[in-house]
């Protein structure tokens, strides 16, 4: 039903990764909010849905994590440690950093802001997959959906379109920030992500 976990004296660099990445995800999703210029779309059917229930955005995002892992029980994806951390971890270090967050008015900070939001959830990003102990809940539902002949291109894009439409009509940010947040994140994960990530001692054994 889970992941395997990977070798008891890598586990240490593996958490480290994956909780600092999270954290870093959360905290980088809460500066594009402060920001007010657009959020990736995911964030933008969370808050969308937190403006018409008045739960929180960070508790909307947890709720909306499981929903979605339920989509993964007729694809046969298997959650790993790092996927039950990604549903809940994100959404509770979001809630905490708006709390702590002041709003901004001042245009070249909230740039700023939009710009090191989307640095950071590139390199959380880098550092989260990088541990090597699960997809997140939205990743995991495109891979699922791709392995029943879907092109995983097609897949992606259709989810993302969908999600941002829905929270658009529901009241969510789109702007800049969700142009920025398409083409800035990907080739920053690219550049990152091969050193960020654990090299497991058992494939370089049995490589």
């Amino acid at each position: 039903m889970f992941l395997d976990t990977p070798p008891r004296h890598e586990m240490p660099a593996r958490l480290v990764r994956l909780i600092t990445g999270l954290a870093f995800f959360g905290f980088g999703v809460a500066l594009m909010v402060r920001a007010e210029l657009g959020l990736s779309p995911w964030e933008v059917l969370h808050q969308g849905i937190s403006f018409n229930t008045g739960i929180l955005l960070g508790t909307v995002g947890i709720l909306v994590g499981f929903l979605v892992l339920f989509g993964w029980i007729p694809l046969n994806e298997k959650p790993g440690i790092g996927t039950v951390a990604n549903v809940i971890m994100i959404g509770i270090v979001i809630d905490l950093s708006l709390w702590r967050l002041p709003l901004i008015t001042s245009t070249p900070l909230r740039w700023a802001l939009l710009v090191t939001g989307v640095t950071m959830i590139a390199v959380a990003t880098s550092l989260y997959i990088g541990a090597g102990l699960g997809p997140g809940p939205r990743d995991g539902l495109m891979t699922g959906l791709a392995k029943r002949g879907w092109p995983i291109g097609a897949v992606r894009v259709g989810l993302e379109i969908s999600v941002l439409v829905i929270g658009w009509l529901l009241g969510g940010t789109v702007g800049i920030g969700t142009v920025l947040f398409a083409f800035g994140v990907g080739p920053i994960v690219h550049f990152t992500l091969p050193w960020l990530t654990v090299e497991s001692s058992v494939g370089q054994q049995l490589g």
